[in-house]
């Protein structure tokens, strides 16, 4: 069903890269020195990756971009890294991939959604509250529409 979808697959792709379950990817050791960007990073130094800032465009919220792109979860080029990369990628991305998009459509299908407290959608407010997983400050409230049977 979800490659019939290719808009609702662009939106969770877009979704987990503005909003990645986990922000900071566990820290890796550098095997050696190097110079990254001015910087020199010595040897035996921890390095944590910022999924959300390492983004060519970390704030705009624009699905399209993966219409059509072969880009995945796999975290080849790094353009999309929600679940990690390499030899410790999250083991649950195989299944997250697969269930994420069919979950949402359901949700998409059987509630209408709306802001809580009828909240002016200009004065919304995105931000974050900061944890271990990044949660909306302000959550949706879901409504269950009337059975379709």
């Amino acid at each position: 069903m979800a490659a019939r979808l290719p808009y609702l697959n662009a939106i969770v792709k877009e979704t987990l890269r503005l909003h990645p379950p986990v922000s900071l990817l566990p820290p890796h050791r550098a095997s050696e020195s190097c110079e990254l960007l001015n910087y020199t990073i010595p040897e035996g130094a921890y390095i944590t990756v910022n999924v959300w800032a390492i983004d060519d465009d970390p704030g705009t919220f624009k699905p399209e971009r993966f219409i059509g792109s072969k880009t995945d979860f796999r975290a080849q080029h790094f353009e999309l890294v929600p679940f990690g990369g390499g030899r410790r990628m999250c083991p649950g991305m195989p299944l997250s991939a697969r269930l994420i998009p069919l979950v949402l459509a359901a949700l998409v299908r059987n509630f209408d959604w709306c802001l809580p407290n009828e909240v002016d959608p200009a004065k919304l407010d995105m931000s974050e509250k900061f944890g271990l997983a990044l949660q909306k400050e302000l959550p949706l409230r879901l409504i269950p529409r009337q059975s379709l049977f």
